[in-house]
């Protein structure tokens, strides 16, 4: 197979350790919940300022603005119950103040009473209609993640003897599932694993997305070879096709890896349509791009050439992973248009245990984040895989223990 060697950038490093880079820390940041504190409280802050004021300037002038406010403001922070408060207080502090000053009766007193009661009637409104689109858009994502189980469940973090983890992280916010897709299988011929893109968005992009995950199920628990699979998910996607309309019967089409890794043999087989790379990245931190010998066209366009799927076969040690990715992972560019390369960021860096696939796809998803300023424009599918080291490999554990220990201190020095 044809294997481009990077070579070890900078010092080997373990994620997790002091100095290290790992996921994000989780929970909101001090400003974001101060700012929120700010908006709760202000609904009783204009209030208070309104009585002030009013109490402070000559009759002639009005605190109506401030008193306006206060239930509008509530409307889409506080409850329908606290909502309704609000406007009362509001109410209620206006009539005290006329009351103070016997103008009750005047027509100015009245037309700012009969003003903020029917803003607060309206606040109630909105209220109530803020609360029924929470309701829905609750719905919406409680049937979107249901969805995303049915169709990309989540695979066990131990499969045929592997460690494995796997994330999805769509582009736009609440959407859960898109094109991107991820299956692993524990097999008689060993796991298999698929990671995929499917070309377009929507509705349409999630059919295929489920057509190419069930014939892949099926494939690979009863083809002999990685090449048959490759060739029923290509059948599939054919017959998909012819029951599309317009554009998508002529263009549809999905790039994707998939890889075999035969039980206790120490190698994987991929075969790559069209697709990223794999990266391979050794215990001590060496790291290889796996490309594919021979290029070939995504799976869904046989009709424009057909030629025999060849499966690449590496070597894959134990305490080495295995990251396969879309996309929306290389083609994330930041302000100034420059891509995020993970093979030159996870160079000469080392995730031991058990627990490294998941500090792995954390730390890509934390760099992604900061790299384009938390927004990123296409979604993306990480699958990461590790051979874990056997009874036969506790000497080359112990040395991959201690250069985590010596990286650790390290880092920390620096």
């Amino acid at each position: 197979m044809d294997l481009v060697l990077g070579a070890e950038f900078g010092r080997r490093r373990p994620v997790g350790q002091p100095g290290g880079i790992g996921g994000g820390g989780g929970g909101k940041s001090p400003d974001v919940r101060h700012e929120r504190a700010l908006v709760r409280a202000l609904p009783l802050l204009l209030i208070v300022a309104g009585v002030v004021y009013d109490v402070s300037t000559p009759p002639a002038f009005t605190a109506a603005p401030l008193f306006t406010a206060a239930p509008l403001i509530a409307a889409p922070f506080y409850s329908l119950i606290s909502t309704a408060l609000i406007g009362f207080g509001s109410c209620a502090a206006v009539l005290a103040l006329h009351f103070k000053t016997s103008t009750t009766t005047d027509v100015e007193a009245v037309t700012e009473l009969i003003t903020v009661v029917t803003v607060a009637v309206l606040a109630v409104l909105i209220n109530r209609v803020q609360r029924r689109s929470d309701e829905q858009l609750a719905s919406a994502r409680s049937i979107s993640e249901a969805a995303q189980r049915a169709v990309l469940p989540q695979p066990d973090p131990r499969i045929g003897g592997l460690d494995i983890a796997a994330r999805y992280e769509a582009a736009e916010a609440d959407a859960f599932i898109g094109g991107d897709l991820y299956a692993v299988q524990d097999t008689p011929h060993g796991v298999r694993v698929i990671v995929g893109d499917v070309r377009g968005k929507g509705m349409g992009a999630v059919a295929a997305v489920a057509v190419v995950i069930g014939a892949f199920r099926e494939a690979a628990e009863q083809e002999a070879t990685l090449e048959a699979v490759a060739q029923r998910l290509e059948r599939a996607l054919a017959r998909e096709g012819t029951r599309r309309d317009g554009l998508d019967a002529f263009e549809g089409f999905t790039t994707a890896v998939l890889a075999e890794i035969p039980h206790g043999d120490g190698l994987v087989r991929l075969i790559n349509r069209g697709h990223p790379g794999p990266l391979l990245l050794r215990g001590d931190g060496r790291l290889c791009v796996l490309s594919a010998t021979e290029p070939a066209l995504p799976l869904g366009m046989g009709d424009l050439g057909a030629w025999p799927d060849r499966a690449d076969e590496t070597e894959f040690p134990p305490g080495a992973m295995l990251l396969l990715y879309t996309d929306g992972l290389s083609e994330a560019r930041d302000g100034r248009g420059q891509f995020y390369d993970p093979a030159v960021r996870l160079g000469g860096r080392i995730f031991p245990g058990p627990n490294g696939p998941d500090a792995l796809l954390a730390t890509l998803t934390d760099e992604v984040r900061r790299h384009t300023g938390g927004g990123t424009t296409d979604d993306m599918a990480l699958l990461a895989v590790r051979r874990p080291l056997g009874t036969g490999d506790a000497r080359a554990g112990a040395e991959v223990d201690a250069e985590a220990d010596a990286g650790a201190e390290v880092t920390g020095r620096d």
